[in-house]
């Protein structure tokens, strides 16, 4: 039995995460319940989007990391990049978290 907590029950978390720190969660995709990737883009109030990928790490760890930021004068690059990265791995997840202080959710919440 693998020591992974299944996908599906590691979403409920972070949207109640953000939920208790005054944010709101949407999940834009679902993907494989048990053992999909999870992308989390952070914004406020709809602008500023950060994308978290999990990402493995030297020491074998597997901590998110921000991979794409949204630039303000081409926000449909984001939105396209979002796109092809679901369309590369159908199994993934992509929950959307619009909070106040989105580097404090990500450093309590996402690590």
């Amino acid at each position: 039995m693998s020591g992974r907590l299944p996908t599906h029950i590691e979403i409920s978390g972070l949207i109640r995460a953000a939920e208790e720190q005054g944010g709101m969660a949407t999940v834009l995709s679902k993907g494989e319940r048990d053992a999909g990737t999870i992308l989390v883009v952070t914004m406020y109030r709809g602008e500023n989007g950060v994308l978290y990928e999990r990402m493995p790490q030297l020491d074998g760890s597997r901590s998110f990391t921000a991979t794409k930021t949204q630039a303000p004068e081409k926000p449909y690059e984001f939105s396209e990049y979002l796109i092809r990265r679901g369309t590369q791995d159908p199994d993934c997840w992509v929950l959307e978290v619009d909070i106040a202080n989105a580097e404090r959710f990500v450093a309590q919440s996402l690590d």
